[in-house]
C-alpha cells in the first residue's frame, strides 16, 4: 500500500515468448516478438467501456473522480496514470532514503513468507475494496494475472499490492522500468496513459514467479484479443 497515494503486479504453440533480458538489480524486461499479443491488439480490444465499479476512482488525491473499471470476456480493465510502488522487501531502489513514503509490507507474500520485492518483480496494485467496487467479486486475488499496457509495450505482472480505497493506478518500480517509465518513487511514475487489463480467475502460484506470469498472461492474452 502506498501512503504516497493519500497524499499525492499455457502458452500455445503458435505463439512465441517473450524474452526477459537479465540483470542483476534491474527488473525484467519485455521485448515484443512477432506472434506476440502486441500493445494494439489489446488496447482494440478495451476500447469501449462496459463499467462494472458501481462508483468512480480518483487518479490521486484532489483530482476528479473519472476513473471506471470496466469488465469484458473474463477480464476486468482501467485506464489511468502510473504511481510508483516502492513498498515490500526493501533494496538499494526502494527503501526509507529513496522514497518517504516507503513500507515494508506488501498485502501479499511469495512462498516463503517473505513480503514482495518492487524493485525485481513487476506487480500491480488494486484498490482496497470498497463501495466504489469489490474486486473480490470478479475472481481476482493476490497473483492474479495482469497485463500491463503504456504506449507500444506490454508487460504482464501480477496483483501484489493493495492501496486506498478511493484510488486507482499504481505498480510496482520493476513494472515502470519494463514498460519504459520512470520508476523513481518521488518523482517517477506518469500521470495517463496506462491501461491495466487483470485476468478474472486467473492465478500465478507461487506469486513471485514472473516467468509462470508471462506464460499465463501470454496465453490469457491471446484469448482474451480473439475473444
Amino acid at each position: 500500500m502506498r501512503v504516497r497515494s493519500f497524499t499525492l503486479a499455457a502458452v500455445g504453440a503458435a505463439l512465441l515468448a517473450l524474452v526477459t533480458l537479465p540483470a542483476l538489480a534491474h527488473p525484467q524486461q519485455v521485448i515484443q516478438r512477432e506472434g506476440t499479443v502486441t500493445a494494439a491488439d489489446l488496447l482494440a480490444k478495451v476500447r469501449g467501456c462496459v463499467r462494472v465499479s458501481p462508483g468512480l476512482y480518483r487518479n490521486d488525491v484532489g483530482t476528479p473522480a473519472v476513473v471506471p473499471v470496466c469488465g469484458i470476456d473474463g477480464a476486468v480493465f482501467w485506464k489511468a496514470d502510473m504511481d510508483i510502488d516502492c513498498d515490500g522487501r526493501p533494496g538499494p531502489r526502494c527503501n526509507r532514503d529513496t522514497d518517504p513514503w516507503f513500507q515494508s509490507t506488501t498485502s501479499y507474500q511469495q512462498s516463503d513468507g517473505r513480503h514482495l520485492s518492487p524493485e525485481t518483480l513487476p506487480f500491480i496494485v488494486v484498490p482496497a475494496p470498497s463501495l466504489i467496487w469489490d474486486y473480490r467479486d470478479h475472481g481476482i486475488k493476490g497473483g492474479s494475472v495482469a497485463a500491463v499496457i503504456y504506449e507500444d509495450r506490454v508487460q504482464y505482472a501480477v496483483v501484489g499490492d493493495t492501496g486506498p480505497r478511493s484510488i486507482i493506478g499504481e505498480a510496482s518500480y520493476a513494472t515502470a522500468e519494463a514498460l519504459g517509465i520512470r520508476p523513481d518513487p518521488r518523482r517517477g511514475g506518469t500521470d495517463s496513459g496506462v491501461t491495466y487489463i487483470v485476468f478474472e480467475d486467473s492465478r500465478v502460484s507461487p506469486i513471485e514467479d514472473h516467468g509462470a506470469a508471462v506464460e499465463q498472461g501470454q496465453a490469457l492474452a491471446r484469448r482474451f484479443v480473439e475473444g
